[in-house]
């Protein structure tokens, strides 16, 4: 009887550890795609359009780098954008980054300052600015 209790500890032990084992291997993957995917982001240049232009209307737009997302639209009203709605921005601490809008607003291009604290979610939402504007 000691026996196997002493085999059933041993199994449950050992996949107890190759759980573990498992999980410190995804979670290092997870990071490691973070890390590459953020390190893009500093990389990454912003298009000035020409918001002059665009005619007036309401353009979506949408752009995604792990582990951030933003769904937007831009509004333009004679050759400025007079407003930017953001529907969805999943940001992890990067909800800062949202004020970025206002300075696109008064500033009247895409040329504008990153949210400090927030650089990467910036990043993220001028990407998703420019792609509405350029693929309207």
């Amino acid at each position: 009887m000691k026996k196997n209790k002493r085999k059933t500890v041993l199994i449950v032990l050992l996949f107890i550890a190759i759980v573990v084992i498992a999980g410190i291997f995804i979670i290092k993957n997870l990071i490691d795609k973070l890390e590459v995917s953020l390190e893009e982001l500093k990389d990454m240049e912003i298009e000035n359009v020409d918001i002059s232009k665009i005619p007036n209307g309401i353009y979506k737009g949408q752009y995604a780098q792990f582990p951030i997302d933003v769904v937007l639209s831009v509004t333009v009203d004679n050759g400025q954008i007079t407003d930017i709605q953001i529907q969805k921005h999943v940001n992890g601490k990067g909800k800062d980054a949202e004020k970025i809008t206002d300075k696109v607003i008064s500033q009247k291009n895409l040329q504008v300052d990153t949210i400090t604290g927030a650089t990467y979610s910036s990043i993220v939402i001028l990407k998703a600015i420019e792609q509405a504007l350029k693929n309207r």
